[in-house]
């Protein structure tokens, strides 16, 4: 079975990123999907992104991403992981 490599970037790498983490970890085990989530602040994604598959960012955020081969998930509401959920499988589709 494959295992997707997932960042989730907020502003600094502490806040958003973590809960973003949890969730994302969540989400692929209701999917059974197996993953690895690293966090990162957006100022050194273009230094992680080499072999990160997606990328899950606070909606606010995704729009200062730099372009890149990850796919971006943008998530409205942080706490929720049926958001997540819909979006990680439309994303791993």
């Amino acid at each position: 079975m494959r295992r997707w490599k997932i960042l989730a970037v907020c502003g600094m790498g502490l806040g958003s990123s973590v809960l973003l983490r949890m969730q994302a970890e969540k989400a692929a085990r209701a999917l059974g999907v197996e993953v690895t989530v690293d966090v990162a602040d957006i100022s050194s994604v273009a230094g992680q992104a080499p072999g990160v598959d997606i990328i899950v960012v606070s909606a606010g955020l995704a729009g200062k991403l730099p372009p890149g081969p990850a796919r971006v998930i943008a998530i409205t509401n942080v706490l929720s992981l049926p958001e997540m959920t819909d979006k990680l499988r439309a994303a791993l589709v």
